[in-house]
């Protein structure tokens, strides 16, 4: 459900952002505020099923998503979304750790990888079909229908469960609120300057302010775990050098990946002139081959350990992210096999090498009573580097827009109210048009101008990805061992 809501989406961006005249800091805010209050909680999530166990939470967690799924299918305007889905990703944060806790609680160590290899097989075929679906849907005019979608999935899913055993718990210690408040007002705060910055600049003092409480308030979380009895965030997993490798190469990958896909669909939609069910296709190989890819990696791993595939994984999608920064404007879907279709079946076999081996990394520095924590612990740093990345370079790629489109409007013929006017529409990116009213040859003319904006906007996010892939790679090969050392917590 969360993997299929996702890649749908974001096909269904463009299309959604013309259905609610939205500009880029509200499609900004519909991706990262799921992602913001998923990634704030989730470790909440992962203790409360420790604690009243990874079964009945699962399940509650599916109810709420699905709820409020049904609510962003009947939003009425852009801030209701958001709204919608800022409480959508608490149902999230509820059901996403309990997935792969349960299954680390049902298979042997040594089994683990194969298990966990299908457990992302049937998660990527899922993913598979996003953006297909989510292209489809969005070209028939009906993108509403890839929230309400959740409904018979969330129904389906809780009838299976019911079938499942609940694994065992942990009794008598009580989540931590205190730093579930504090991480989600600390990244909220910091969310919130870095968007709202890529529509009013750096200039204004509140910016600043809001990024700066942001960063004090996850300072105070961090020292808060220290001493707390029952701590969301136990700072004792990060004794194992393999944990910390594991979740700083997710914070590098994971933030590449969830940037660059993010204005894919733009780029495809909106410069190329891909429709929207030709770029669901377009996207297509990059999840068949995660899928095709994930239990052989699984079992690599079981033979080999984690450290190579989580060295050569990320150096493959960061060779993809690069040639995507060499991808200009093209002849649309007939160019699709020489441009995109390699870079993304890159990005596939990188990412397929990658998934499994780093889980399995990660889940191996645990005893299986603390499956939930660790897990929710990685999921967390796998969302939270989305929310990161995506404000932040978001943030910059919006501003780099906005001036790059500014300073070619001076190649026109344009008065001086009507390049203020479009200086004013520029924050929707490529979505930016010249008045109804204007001159047909005007109208094209700044059209050109946006295109090769928004193609170098892109090009800066691309090359911007590869460099964290990159990195994160360098990472796995400083860090990440063959057999990590077991850590338990008390």
């Amino acid at each position: 459900m969360a993997f299929i809501d996702g890649t749908a989406l974001n096909v269904a961006l463009p299309v959604l952002q013309r259905s609610l005249k939205l500009d880029g800091s509200q499609l900004l805010w519909i991706v990262n505020g799921y992602t913001l209050f998923l990634a704030s909680l989730i470790l909440i999530g992962g203790s409360l099923g420790d604690v009243y166990g990874k079964k009945k939470i699962f399940i509650i967690g599916i109810v709420l998503f699905t709820v409020f799924s049904m609510v962003c299918g009947l939003a009425p305007s852009g801030n209701f979304l958001i709204i919608s889905r800022c409480l959508q990703g608490v149902g999230g944060a509820l059901m996403v750790p309990g997935s792969l806790a349960i299954i680390t609680a049902s298979f042997p160590q040594d089994e683990r990888g194969k298990a966990i290899g299908t457990w992302s097989m049937f998660s990527a075929f899922t993913t598979i079909f996003g953006p297909v679906l989510g292209g489809y849907l969005a070209e028939a005019g009906l993108w509403r229908v890839i929230f309400f979608i959740n409904a018979p999935l969330g129904i389906i899913s809780i009838l299976m469960l019911l079938m499942v055993k609940e694994p065992s718990r942990v009794q008598d210690i009580r989540p931590d609120w205190k730093g579930g408040i504090l991480s989600v007002l600390g990244l909220s705060l910091i969310t919130l300057g870095f968007i709202e910055a890529s529509e009013k600049g750096f200039d204004a003092w509140w910016i600043w302010l809001s990024i700066a409480i942001g960063i004090v308030l996850t300072i105070v979380f961090i020292r808060t775990e220290k001493t707390a009895s029952n701590p969301m965030l136990p700072l004792e997993l990060f004794s194992s050098k393999t944990f910390t490798g594991a979740n700083i190469m997710t914070l590098f990958v994971y933030g590449a990946l969830g940037l660059v896909l993010f204005f894919i669909p733009l780029n495809l939609i909106q410069v190329q002139a891909y429709s929207e069910t030709k770029a669901g296709l377009a996207i297509l190989p990059f999840g068949i081959l995660i899928a095709v890819l994930s239990r052989t990696a699984g079992a690599w791993t079981d033979k080999a350990g984690p450290k190579k595939p989580l060295i050569i994984g990320p150096v493959i999608t960061g060779i993809s992210f690069l040639s995507m920064s060499w991808i200009g404007i093209t002849e649309g879907f007939r160019d699709f096999w020489v441009t995109f279709f390699p870079a993304l079946a890159l990005g596939g076999i990188g990412m397929g090498i990658t998934v499994v081996p780093l889980t399995t990394a990660v889940m191996n520095c645990v005893t299986d009573t603390n499956a939930g924590i660790a897990s929710g612990v990685n999921n967390t740093v796998s969302r939270l580097a989305n929310v990161l990345v995506l404000a932040i370079v978001g943030a910059f790629a919006l501003l780099y827009f906005q001036g790059n489109f500014a300073d070619n409007l001076t190649d026109l013929s344009l008065s001086e109210q009507e390049t203020t006017t479009l200086k004013e529409r520029a924050s929707r990116l490529a979505e930016t048009s010249a008045p109804a009213d204007w001159p047909e040859s005007k109208r094209l003319e700044v059209s050109e101008q946006v295109r090769e904006s928004f193609i170098r906007t892109f090009n800066y996010v691309a090359l911007t990805g590869a460099l964290l892939c990159f990195s994160g790679a360098l990472i796995s090969w400083l860090m990440i061992s063959r057999k990590p050392r077991t850590i338990r917590i008390n």
